[in-house]
């Protein structure tokens, strides 16, 4: 027995060092908080099973996990069968999908975040002036197509690069808006933005972009945390537009950097010749995988942490009211 604590210490000892910085804010935004919260109050309210369509967040675990409580995730309207509820995805849906369902008398709950619901307002009031829209965002990506949908086909055009920025040729530059994705490169959007005011001073739009908040804080804590970091980890799904900019944040702060879904993902020899880690989350990844890639890099490594944290969120969505009520 005497042995034992003794040679847990030299086991210890011989742990190479390893310095994480941990990112602040990370993870959870109160779009997905929000979401999920609508999913489980769904089913607690009609019992399972209760439809999504598509995925409520793009994040394998917490999709697994609501699974698991009886959500069946589809990715049309068309799968949907007679009589069950159905909710509609954080990201958004065109108006079609709505009226399709009232068309068929389905009971729906619309989880859109409130910030992308902002941006279809806007899209629509654009357009009811007469504005032809450029819209800046990833061709395919759920917002994009929700957001699309709020309008009439050919009033909006996708810019994806600052090139595309450069070169579109609107038929008419007199009545011009721009709108943005609300996941993006901060500084991505920021140049594309310069450039359609260079080149069309009279385009209307938001006074910045519409990048939210979750985006935004979680970059700039990447920002501060990249350049003194060997590799930086980001927690998140390979679809999820807010954590593959986290990674490319942090490869332009001077850092490698990977995605990973879980600690299961990580590849150790990333870490070879590494002395300071950083990590961050996604805005769709929770709390639970940030801990599970923590106590990985404890069995191998005498872990020793730090907190960058650049600001303090306490946003709160309200739910909607037919799930409260």
């Amino acid at each position: 027995m005497s042995n034992v604590a003794p040679a847990m210490e030299i086991m210890s000892a011989e742990l190479p060092a390893l310095n994480v910085l941990v990112a602040a804010p990370r993870g959870f935004c109160a779009g997905v908080d929000r979401a999920i919260h609508i999913v489980e109050l769904a089913l607690e309210r009609w019992g399972a099973p209760v439809f999504v369509r598509h995925e409520i967040v793009h994040n394998k675990f917490v999709v697994d996990s609501l699974k698991a409580k009886g959500a069946i995730f589809v990715e049309e309207l068309d799968e949907v069968p007679d009589g069950v509820p159905v909710v509609f995805s954080a990201h958004g849906v065109p108006k079609a999908v709505p009226a399709k369902a009232e068309e068929r008398g389905l009971t729906y709950v619309d989880a859109t975040c409130p910030l992308v619901s902002k941006v279809h307002r806007q899209a629509e009031r654009l357009v009811a002036g007469g504005c032809h829209i450029l819209f800046i965002g990833h061709q395919g990506h759920p917002e994009v197509i929700g957001t699309f949908g709020q309008v009439p086909d050919g009033a909006m055009t996708l810019i994806e690069t600052l090139e595309d920025a450069q070169t579109v040729q609107p038929v008419d530059t007199s009545k011009l808006g721009f709108l943005t994705q609300t996941t993006l490169s901060v500084d991505d959007t920021s140049d594309m933005v310069a450039e359609l005011k260079r080149r069309f001073p009279a385009i209307e739009g938001p006074r910045g972009d519409d990048i939210c908040y979750a985006t935004s804080n979680r970059q700039a804590a990447v920002k501060a945390m990249a350049p003194r970091c060997d590799l930086v980890l980001v927690i998140g799904a390979a679809n999820s537009s807010n954590s593959q900019r986290l990674r490319e944040v942090a490869e332009r702060e001077g850092a490698r950097s990977w995605l990973i879904q879980r600690a299961a993902e990580i590849d150790w020899a990333w870490f070879d010749g590494a002395t300071t880690v950083g990590l961050t989350a996604g805005a769709s990844a929770p709390e639970v995988l940030v801990q599970e890639v923590l106590a990985a890099m404890n069995e191998r490594f005498a872990v020793t942490t730090e907190n960058i944290t650049t600001a303090v969120e306490e946003v709160v969505f309200k739910l909607p009211r037919s799930l409260t009520a």
